[in-house]
C-alpha cells in the first residue's frame, strides 16, 4: 500500500478504494463488476462524494465522460463518468477530505515520533521523554499548580521512564528534576486568573 504514496494523481476507483484502506491492486482490483453489496462497506459513499466534489470543482482533476456526447444532451442528462479514467488530485483530495473532518487513514500518514521520543533510539533520554509527554499531558490545570500536576503525571508514569527502580519504588529526586525541566510556571503560586 505504501506506493501507493507515491501517486499525485489517482483514478476515482482508487481513491474510493485507498479511502477505505483498500489495496486498489488487491482484492478489489475489479470493484466495479462487483454487485453494490460485494464492495467494501463505504467504497460506495466514498466514490459518489468523490465524484460530486470533482464534478463540482471541490477536488482538482478530470470527470470523464464514458461516452462523449453533445453539448445539447449534456444540459439535459447527466453523463455516467468513465470512473477508471477521471483523475483526482492527491494534494486536493487530502485537503478536501480535511475539511470534511476526514483526518485519519491512507491519505493521512501517522505522524513519525520525534527521535528523542523513541525509545529505540541509540540518543534516547528516558528523563527528557519524561518530561515532554508530561508537559503535553499536563496543559490543562484543574486546580493546583503546574508543577503538582507534573509530579503527579511523573508518579503515574515513572515505571515508562525510568524514574524508579526495580522494587518499583519511586525516585523522587529524579521526578522533581523532570518536573522542574517541564514547569511552564517555575515562579510558583496559583495560575493568575484572566
Amino acid at each position: 500500500m505504501n506506493f501507493w504514496k507515491l501517486c499525485d494523481e489517482l483514478s476515482v476507483v482508487e481513491a474510493a478504494l485507498l479511502l477505505q484502506d483498500e489495496d486498489p491492486s488487491g482484492d478489489y482490483c475489479h470493484v466495479e463488476d462487483l454487485k453494490p453489496n460485494e464492495r467494501p462497506a463505504g467504497y460506495e459513499a466514498g466514490k459518489n462524494a468523490i465524484m460530486r466534489a470533482l464534478a463540482n470543482g471541490l477536488i482538482e482533476g478530470k470527470l470523464v465522460p464514458l461516452e462523449e456526447c453533445n453539448e445539447a444532451i449534456a444540459e439535459f442528462y447527466r453523463f455516467e463518468p468513465d470512473l477508471p479514467n477521471s483523475m483526482v488530485n492527491v494534494e486536493s483530495l487530502r485537503n478536501w477530505l480535511s475539511s470534511r473532518g476526514i483526518s485519519t487513514g491512507f491519505f493521512f500518514p501517522k505522524q513519525k515520533t520525534a527521535e528523542y521520543l523513541d525509545p529505540l533510539h541509540p540518543r534516547y533520554a528516558p528523563k527528557l521523554a519524561a518530561a515532554v509527554h508530561a508537559w503535553l499531558e499536563t496543559s490543562e490545570i484543574k486546580g493546583g499548580t503546574p508543577k503538582q500536576a507534573l509530579l503527579k503525571w511523573l508518579r503515574t508514569h515513572a515505571s515508562q521512564y525510568d524514574l524508579c527502580d526495580e522494587d518499583g519504588k519511586l525516585n523522587e529526586l529524579g521526578i522533581d528534576e523532570v518536573a522542574k525541566v517541564a514547569n511552564w510556571q517555575p515562579s510558583g503560586g496559583a495560575p493568575k486568573t484572566p
